[in-house]
């Protein structure tokens, strides 16, 4: 509860003593309506940490070519997966929060963020600092840790504490590729939704979003991150009845632009099991905390179209954990684990 305070009677009232959580995840433009799509492009591709090219030189590529050219066809995807209530990263997100307010109960006020787009992290912090919330856990949806993506919300947060006077005390949610609750979550949830299919994939493909070679050599750790996910899952799912003789595999999806980027690349790893002789596929996603544009359109809706054309027969696209029960009793443990002391 919010501490009342012995104030003059000319002071503006002042709220504190409570405890606020963030979620955050990357962004969404407000509709699947081109010029929508292009507001939030310009504002993602123009982040420093997503595209580590020098303004000088990419700005007119992206103002001159790319504004004019990727807008609509980034629109006609979300067109094909937009919900009656808005984007699905966006509902998906939105719900997790709202789930993770009744686990976590009122001593605790949860809000979530787009890195790009609405609502915005200032808005939020500034939401709940006026609910008298003087210590926040910025927790980025992010299993695996990046500069472009990680980093660029602590660069936000960090951006709009340089304009406040009265700063609250912050926390971050650490990356939890590895975490144990992420792992068995994961298994328990993947194992569950591939016990529900028609068939029995002969081989799960785990797609992770890609990231040019570039950041890897210059250190970033998103890729050992998600090959640690992938192996530490691999484990896992052997150990669980009718899965030890599944055969799985790791990609990379959603590559951009010309440059080199992390392999094998998911579109060519579909395309080469058909080829070679995979008839029964299940794809997931497990870099994604919620299902959105790149997992219902690109994996789902092309990801098929791609397997099936190559010769494949039977795919499925596995859904992200969203706010099933595994996958919310592991954000409410990370979360708790990350509150310890203040709550």
């Amino acid at each position: 509860m919010s501490q009342k305070q012995h104030l003059p009677p000319d002071h503006a009232p002042v709220s504190s003593g409570n405890i606020g959580v963030l979620l955050v995840n990357l962004g969404t433009p407000q509709s699947a309506e081109p010029k929508d799509v292009k507001r939030y492009l310009a504002e993602f591709l123009s982040d420093r940490r997503v595209i580590e090219i020098p303004p000088m030189a990419w700005q007119p590529i992206l103002r001159g070519i790319i504004l004019n050219t990727r807008p609509k066809k980034s629109a006609k995807a979300y067109a094909k997966v937009w919900m009656d209530e808005g984007s699905p990263l966006a509902v998906n997100t939105r719900n997790q929060a709202k789930e993770l307010q009744r686990l976590i109960g009122d001593g605790v006020q949860v809000r979530y963020a787009m890195r790009y787009g609405s609502p915005s992290i200032p808005s939020q912090i500034e939401a709940l600092q006026e609910l008298g919330c003087d210590r926040i856990l910025v927790a980025p949806l992010y299993p695996q840790y990046s500069a472009a993506t990680t980093a660029t919300v602590i660069d936000k947060v960090g951006q709009t504490l340089g304009k406040m006077r009265w700063q609250p005390s912050l926390r971050t949610l650490p990356p939890y590729h590895d975490d144990p609750a992420y792992i068995d979550a994961l298994a328990a949830d993947l194992a569950r939704q591939m016990d529900a299919l028609s068939f029995d994939p002969e081989v799960l493909l785990l797609s992770f979003h890609g990231m040019p070679q570039r950041t890897l050599d210059l250190g970033d750790p998103y890729h050992c991150h998600c090959r640690k996910t992938a192996r530490l899952l691999t484990e896992k799912l052997a150990l669980m009845d009718g899965l030890s003789s599944m055969r799985i595999e790791t990609s990379f999806q959603s590559r951009f632009g010309r440059a080199k980027w992390l392999e094998p690349a998911t579109d060519t790893t579909l395309e080469g099991e058909a080829g070679k002789g995979t008839r029964k596929l299940a794809i997931a996603a497990p870099g994604f905390s919620v299902d959105c544009v790149e997992t219902l359109e690109e994996l789902a809706i092309e990801g098929r179209d791609i397997f099936v054309k190559a010769g494949g027969e039977d795919f499925a696209a596995l859904s992200c954990l969203n706010t099933s029960d595994a996958g919310m009793d592991m954000l409410e443990k990370l979360i708790r684990k990350e509150l310890a002391g203040w709550i």
